[in-house]
């Protein structure tokens, strides 16, 4: 999509009216019509509904307009972060992680680590387990975050906690109503939505297999490029996932949520490259250590994969 036409959509949507959004862009009001229209042909579904006044969004509009303020706003953070790491004289410290892992206290341990580490540029680069292996590998990140295993003797991982996986529906989905656990074996006929897409292998093969494990071939009907967008799906009543458990905290006014009955995990793993005996990486390292002995978990690093 045109991160242009993004943009005018979201003024549109955010104004209700065509002509406050074109004076705020500073265009005429026709322009700004016929883009709107090309970001609808391109959708192939209305995005706004035209009869109302103020406009209002349709279940589309809602779910595309969902996903392009954040899609905006992360290129407002790509746009920072490459201006001040062009700027700035200080170390920088490159941390690779999944969108999972942001639900999962990964903020808390950046702050934790700003606070032993001042003088440090942290830069935050969102990317999938594999992707990080080839950045670590290449020294375009300096640690990463993710959930797949993997063996590469370049690399090392280390396993950090064992999340829970739960299952997330619409929120007037009857089976979001009811209580307890919930067995896979109820979930066999229910529409799927499976991220990411891609690459793979990923979390998306963590899930088929808690389903084939139980001889279940599960109805997938999205595959989603990443979580935000596996959620908004569900959110807008297309079909139910299998999440991790932080993401509870995050959403849900409009997305329930119910446990396993069977025992089903994802792993968080953090990896640095082998030989890395950086003071940053001894920072980070042991910041990871206070921090999930202070939530109560088994204390990581004890071992390593």
């Amino acid at each position: 999509m045109d991160l242009r036409l993004l943009r005018y959509f979201v003024i549109v949507a955010d104004e209700g009216n065509f002509s406050r959004a074109a004076e705020r862009l500073h265009i005429a009001q026709p322009p700004l019509s016929r883009a709107i229209q090309q970001l609808e042909a391109h959708v192939s579904a209305p995005l706004l509904d035209r009869t109302m006044r103020p406009l209002r969004l349709t279940e589309v509009g809602r779910l595309l307009h969902a996903q392009a303020v954040q899609l905006l706003a992360r290129m407002e953070d790509v746009d920072t972060m490459v201006k001040t790491a062009a700027t700035s004289r200080r170390r920088r410290f490159v941390i690779g992680f999944v969108a999972s892992t942001i639900y999962a206290r990964l903020p808390e341990m950046i702050r934790e680590f700003r606070k032993v580490a001042p003088d440090v540029e942290i830069v935050m680069v969102e990317s999938t387990t594999l992707e990080q292996i080839a950045q670590l590998k290449d020294g375009r990140i300096d640690v990463g975050f993710g959930r797949i295993r993997f063996d590469d003797p370049a690399v090392r991982r280390i396993v950090l906690h064992n999340e829970r996986l739960i299952a997330a529906f619409p929120v007037d989905h009857p089976l979001a109503r009811g209580e307890g656990p919930i067995s896979l074996h109820d979930l066999a006929n229910e529409p799927q939505i499976l991220y990411p897409r891609s690459p793979r292998p990923s979390y998306a093969d963590q899930v088929l297999s808690l389903f084939r494990d139980q001889a279940i071939e599960p109805r997938i009907v999205h595959e989603a490029r990443e979580l935000q967008i596996a959620i908004g799906l569900v959110a807008a009543e297309e079909g139910m996932a299998i999440v991790p458990e932080s993401v509870r905290r995050a959403r849900s006014h409009d997305v329930a949520f119910r446990e396993l009955a069977e025992p089903a995990t994802s792993p968080i793993i953090m990896s640095h490259r082998v030989g890395d005996l950086s003071p940053d990486i001894a920072s980070m390292t042991e910041v990871v250590r206070r921090k999930y002995r202070d939530w109560g978990h088994d204390a990581p690093l004890s071992g390593q994969l």
